[in-house]
């Protein structure tokens, strides 16, 4: 055979076996694709059977009725449901809020993981007092009320919003306090917080960290 033969079968050979390499890489991919989902669909206990209500203990569960968790009076809490979405269905299907599940503002179990529904709710009968020594916030806004900027970041990343403070002030103290945003209160990262709050107002800009 020439060399100019055996150099032709040598490329030929080369681009076989990387075209048949290729293939085994998507077999294997697309396998352990359907094994993730079918592990995915399996994660969810025995108990957990078709029809169980979706809460923490059957996250997967696809049936969740909100209007099931609202007519016990105070009998769940927000480490029983799956997701912050199915907290906020609870709290929409009764306003007055007998579980006592809203973190201020109309916004349900904000440490929840996703799904998210931040759109709050309007409150209606009774709703939990402000506590002494709360920290100040839109739910609680007297002036004299001490304000605790760390209140704002204890349920983690982007919990809370503008609506959620009591002025322009406080939400500067918040980003002062974390110049990461992680309530994502100064989102043109122009160093200053909700201007659209009411007074007090504090004009100094943050300068921004890293999120």
């Amino acid at each position: 055979m020439s060399r100019l033969a055996r150099s032709r079968a040598g490329r030929w050979g080369a681009l076989v076996l990387g075209l048949a390499t290729a293939a085994l890489v998507v077999v294997a991919l697309a396998r352990d694709g359907s094994d993730a989902a079918a592990r995915a669909r399996q994660a969810d206990p025995a108990w957990c059977t078709p029809g169980t209500q979706r809460s923490a203990l059957c996250p997967n569960a696809a049936d969740f009725d909100p209007q099931q968790y609202a007519t016990h009076g105070d009998a769940f809490e927000c480490v029983g449901f799956a997701n912050q979405a199915d907290a906020q269905a609870v709290l929409r299907a009764d306003p007055s809020d007998p579980n006592r599940l809203d973190d201020g503002g109309g916004v349900a179990c904000r440490g929840l993981p996703a799904p998210r529904d931040t759109t709050p709710v309007t409150r209606t009968g009774r709703t939990a007092p402000c506590e002494p020594g709360e920290s100040r916030s839109a739910r609680c806004p007297e002036r004299e009320r001490p304000f605790e900027a760390r209140y704002f970041l204890r349920h983690g990343t982007d919990a809370y919003d503008c609506r959620d403070l009591a002025s322009q002030a406080d939400a500067q103290a918040v980003l002062r306090f974390a110049p990461g945003d992680p309530n994502r209160l100064d989102p043109d990262r122009s160093g200053i917080a909700c201007p659209e709050l009411p007074a007090p107002k504090d004009p100094n800009p943050v300068r921004r960290s890293a999120p």
